[in-house]
């Protein structure tokens, strides 16, 4: 079955080499899919967004204001990763636009390369390597330790956060955690009040916070400087939460033994542009480019997981792990047709739609209202034969943002 806005195909755009299985199950859901291997700017997104209804990136293209404005025949965005930072998430519910992501999908990836990194850092792997790769022989055991008994501090406590912890412990290190938000800590996992107290401990510090602006530049030169004495650390979360020419500093000087960066303030587009960092060229430092989640089996399972969500957007009206609409999920009847009403959240919503249903003598056969914030999301199940006024009069509802009738 093809998915219709009026008479007009459902168009899918996806950006930056998503897996196939998101155009699968989206062809599978009756769109017309385009991708496309890298991200576009702002400019060229505007462009190309203007017929698109739904539109799945990754985290470099960048889903502004300006971007969602364009689209005007945009209903959902899908973030196929685990952070939302790159899409303007209040402008997009402004819109009606709904926005998914998969925040469990690639967890798994993100925790076994931060586990391999800190092992090969703590043996000093890579510096072997490039000795062996210059012709150069040397079996010291000097600065090579093993990870069992060491300390690992953990700065932000999420889904990442709790499974590194997890699976750090099984290999005997010491876990020390700290969160801005009060977290329940697993094992034998302990919380530190402040990140200075974790910095005092740690002999490994690894960082996995989310992109929210507040977190810009928050690990800088004091922070480092507040670093055990040849203590390692680890940056798989976003690039612009660290001050890159401080941490160089602090591995030139030996004080920091050795580093692992997976994200970076800015990076290239796409494969095979040039990438440049002060980090470039040191021996004790592990350079990935933003692969943390980008295992085969995570980018499948991120592929499924986020297009089923716009499928069943556009197909259903479900908003289930949306990250800017109410949430709902309605199982609708046979031989009805579904009302998706997002509207702005002031009373008597619900009271002013089933009096226009009420005045045409259209019966309810299902309703479910949800509200976060100042929108709200209401689902409303109708009898397949009712007049075409009753959908004027509910999209000149002064509240209406959205209206959309589907099968």
């Amino acid at each position: 079955m093809d998915v219709m806005v009026g008479h007009e195909k459902l168009r899918a755009l996806l950006l930056e080499s998503i897996h196939p299985d998101a155009v699968s199950r989206l062809h599978a859901a009756g769109c017309v899919v385009d991708t496309l291997p890298s991200a576009l700017d702002e400019d060229e997104l505007i462009e190309r967004v203007r017929d698109v209804h739904l539109l799945g990136v990754r985290s470099k293209t960048q889903v502004t204001a300006r971007v969602l404005e364009a689209g005007s025949q945009l209903l959902g965005v899908g973030a196929f990763c685990i952070g939302t930072d790159q899409i303007d998430l209040a402008a997009a519910a402004k819109s009606g636009v709904a926005v998914f992501n998969a925040p469990f999908s690639n967890t798994r990836s993100v925790v076994e390369l931060a586990l391999a990194e800190i092992i090969m850092l703590a043996r000093r792997v890579f510096e072997k390597n490039n000795s062996m790769h210059g012709g150069v022989w040397d079996k010291a055991a000097t600065g090579s330790h093993e990870v069992r008994g060491r300390t690992l501090g953990i700065v932000g406590y999420g889904n990442i956060g709790t499974q590194l912890s997890v699976l750090a412990e099984a290999l005997g290190m010491r876990v020390y955690f700290y969160d801005t938000a009060d977290k329940l800590a697993l094992g034998n996992a302990k919380r530190c009040d402040t990140l200075d107290e974790l910095l005092e401990v740690a002999e490994t510090v690894t960082l996995h916070v989310d992109g929210r602006p507040g977190n810009s530049g928050f690990f800088g030169e004091e922070q480092f400087a507040r670093m055990r004495p040849r203590s390692l650390f680890l940056n798989l979360s976003r690039g612009f939460v660290i001050d890159y020419p401080a941490l160089r500093r602090h591995l030139l000087s030996g004080h920091i033994a050795g580093a692992a960066i997976d994200v970076f303030p800015k990076e290239p587009k796409g494969r095979g542009e040039e990438f440049t960092s002060e980090l470039r060229g040191l021996p004790n430092v592990i350079l990935t480019p933003h692969i943390a989640g980008s295992t085969e089996e995570a980018q499948a399972d991120i592929g499924g997981f986020v297009a089923n969500k716009l499928a069943q957007y556009v197909t259903e009206g479900n908003t289930t792990l949306s990250v800017n609409l109410p949430s709902i999920a309605l199982p609708q009847q046979p031989q009805t047709r579904r009302i998706a009403h997002v509207h702005h959240n002031t009373p008597g919503v619900l009271a002013q739609v089933n009096s226009i249903l009420a005045e045409h003598a259209v019966n309810v056969e299902g309703q479910l209202l949800a509200t976060r914030g100042e929108y709200g999301y209401l689902l409303t199940d109708i009898g397949v034969d009712y007049p075409e006024d009753v959908l004027t009069r509910l999209r000149e509802m002064e509240q209406s943002i959205r209206l959309r009738v589907l099968s």
